[in-house]
């Protein structure tokens, strides 16, 4: 189960961080919830390093909960740049962001022109399915949100269950994980140039 972040304590900031901070806030609490269709195909597509990376810290901080966010070049749908965060619940049956370090990260992605391409944190005594309050903070409707569950085997050696869902306006749509070890080098928009320039041909 997931608690709100608690982003109330952050002070005001210049107009570009308000406008990270309002985005937090949106995160943090479900509301303004973007409307629009998620990334055609409904496949999450991650490497296996990735995958195995976000499995190792489920069971690293098992029996906590553990969380954080896969970044990629916003628009591109890429799983690219794996960053673990704290949680700063320390429970086993919730996790929280550090309301600092999510803005922090939310800046870079920022600078970077990234967005979340995956929201991923784990459970652990239960399946791998968002929980009502899961869907309820749910407000990256293009993000694969992943739950990994380790109540089988904690932090001892053996399997996970590792899945993958669309959450947009509170619907819950599971997804197929396909684990490539690497991921292609055409991005979405580099498909789409290609797909022009061969019309424009024929």
């Amino acid at each position: 189960m997931v608690q709100p972040f608690r982003c109330n304590t952050i002070g005001a900031a210049h107009a570009r961080g308000g406008r990270i901070l309002t985005r937090i806030s949106q995160v943090a609490t479900g509301s303004g919830v973007r409307s629009g269709a998620p990334y055609p195909g409904r496949v999450l597509r991650i490497e296996r390093v990735t995958r195995d990376a976000i499995v190792a810290h489920a069971k690293r901080d098992h029996p906590d909960e553990a969380c954080g966010i896969v970044a990629g070049p916003a628009g591109s749908d890429r799983a690219e740049r794996l960053v673990e965060m704290v949680n700063a619940a320390g429970s086993p049956t919730f996790y929280e962001f550090d309301s600092l370090d999510l803005l922090a990260l939310y800046r870079e992605m920022d600078d970077r022109d990234e967005e979340p391409v995956v929201v991923y944190h784990s459970h652990t005594a239960t399946e791998a399915y968002p929980s009502r309050t899961d869907i309820g903070l749910a407000s990256e409707p293009n993000a694969h949100y992943v739950l990994v569950s380790t109540r089988e085997h904690g932090n001892n050696e053996g399997p996970v269950e590792f899945r993958s869902y669309r959450i947009v306006d509170g619907v819950v749509t599971e997804e197929p994980v396909e684990v490539v070890e690497q991921l292609p080098t055409n991005t979405v928009a580099d498909e789409a140039v290609a797909d022009e320039t061969v019309e424009s041909e024929s």
